[in-house]
């Protein structure tokens, strides 16, 4: 078997093993390739055609169904995503469309024999006959409503576009909407971060325009760099940067104080909350409910000469046994994760409208849990890596209203424009609130929101 085709089978078990058991691709596909050999160009086409084929299921997915002239649900769960890692390859790659077809009909005939075979060789032929722009002009022409449209052309559920507007709109800048739905769609450009105080960004790096602690690099392995680095310098968004900062950034630190990172994994924020507390001589804990996410949270730590024990609880009951305790908590609460679909680009076809509700109760629970663990002049920050307002706005309002004068906003806004080298160009949220909203498609960040209350 060639490099090449060993590239686009490793794609194509990867995108099976999406579907099929729920993987994620992130952390499968690495070692997939490390496991089949890959290398070079051979691991880059592995990585490209898996994401990409993510990225696009939806257009892809109404190019079959038109091309197949019938919908994709009566298609072989195995030879769909054989169709969908060919159709990748015919309209957005430069893959010769012979070989984009051929190994296409080739894992359609492993996976469910020669009528397969037979019925993916028509149906990539059929899309081979048309451009990329005629088939973008067929998915439109397909759509029932303009919203309908939007997300078949830019791949993304109808919901997850109106709650994107809607979230666009709190800004005032629902004309965004388009160039979110594209970024999502963009390969994100990989952001290290060097642990402050135990780390400097290689000389040729270029600093990110935001965090005070993030850098890209001008070439070279990033993985190298992170081992060589012993965990001082790791790879890490520079919203999720932004994120720990704005929390141990709001006020000034005073001696002795206690920090509570509650829902850690896999620990990313954590260590750099660590390396500020050393920094400033706090001491820092650290809680995640899953034990598989806590050991990353550990992982994470070690780079950090800082003992941070790391306890596995419901965070909801780990913060009410702790009331008025800790002079900082972090809630980076779990969500939806619509803001971070560049990266886990699965995420969108996972989740639904029926998920949300059950997601911002415990959002809920977990940030006035947090609020009761504070001592008084405490501050917790509220972080979710959506940007979906019930999750965002909604949770912190509610929040908000049961602790009524006992708990004041802290504009996470001003904190976060004072980390920046760069004017980050945060507006004013529609409900007046100082939360803090980084996107895609205007910070080359994921979607965080960042919100810091303080108790009085």
């Amino acid at each position: 078997m060639s490099a090449t085709v060993a590239a686009r089978r490793v794609a194509y078990e990867t995108i099976r093993a999406v579907h099929e058991s729920d993987a994620y691709a992130n952390l499968l596909l690495p070692t997939s390739i490390v496991r089949a050999g890959l290398a070079g160009a051979d691991a880059a086409l592995a990585t490209e055609l898996t994401y990409g084929t993510l990225r696009r299921q939806g257009t892809y997915d109404a190019v079959i169904a038109i091309a197949a002239d019938r919908p994709v649900h009566e298609i072989d769960p195995a030879v769909l995503d054989a169709l969908r890692l060919g159709v990748h390859q015919l309209l957005s790659t430069r893959v010769a469309s012979h070989a984009a077809v051929n190994e296409s009909v080739e894992l359609a005939r492993a996976a469910a024999g020669r009528g397969a075979a037979g019925f993916a060789n028509a149906v990539l032929r059929r899309v081979s006959r048309d451009t990329p722009g005629d088939w973008m002009t067929h998915v439109a022409a397909s759509a029932r409503s303009d919203d309908e449209q939007l997300g078949l052309l830019f791949s993304h559920p109808v919901w997850v576009v109106r709650a994107f507007r809607r979230a666009l709109a709190a800004e005032g800048r629902a004309d965004e909407l388009e160039a979110l739905l594209t970024a999502d769609n963009a390969a994100p450009r990989v952001t290290m971060a060097a642990l402050p105080g135990l780390a400097e960004p290689p000389e040729d790096a270029r600093r990110t325009p935001f965090s005070p602690i993030g850098f890209r690099l001008g070439g070279g392995d990033p993985e190298g760099i992170v081992r060589g680095s012993g965990g001082r310098i790791r790879v890490q968004d520079e919203g999720s940067q932004l994120a720990a900062l704005a929390l141990t950034r709001a006020l000034p630190v005073g001696a002795g104080e206690r920090w509570l990172d509650l829902c850690a994994g896999p620990g990313g924020k954590t260590a750099v909350l660590a390396a500020e507390a050393l920094a400033h001589g706090a001491s820092l804990e650290a809680n995640e409910i899953s034990p598989a996410r806590a050991g990353l949270v550990r992982r994470a730590l070690e780079g950090v000469p800082l003992e941070v024990p790391v306890s596995e609880q419901d965070g909801r009951v780990r913060a009410a046994e702790a009331r008025d305790t800790y002079d900082r908590i972090l809630v980076d609460a779990p969500c939806t994760g619509l803001g971070a679909l560049r990266r886990r680009p699965e995420a969108r076809w996972r989740k639904a409208p029926s998920d949300v509700p059950s997601l911002t109760e415990l959002q809920r629970e977990l940030l006035d849990a947090a609020v009761g663990a504070l001592k008084p002049g405490g501050v917790v920050a509220y972080v979710t890596c959506s940007p979906h307002l019930a999750e965002t706005a909604g949770v912190v309002a509610d929040v908000r209203r049961e602790w009524g004068a006992a708990i004041e906003e802290i504009s996470a806004r001003e904190v976060i424009a004072t980390l920046s080298d760069a004017d980050p160009g945060l507006p004013e949220q529609a409900d007046g609130s100082g939360r803090a909203q980084l996107w895609p498609h205007r910070h080359n960040t994921d979607a965080m929101s960042v919100t810091l209350l303080r108790r009085v």
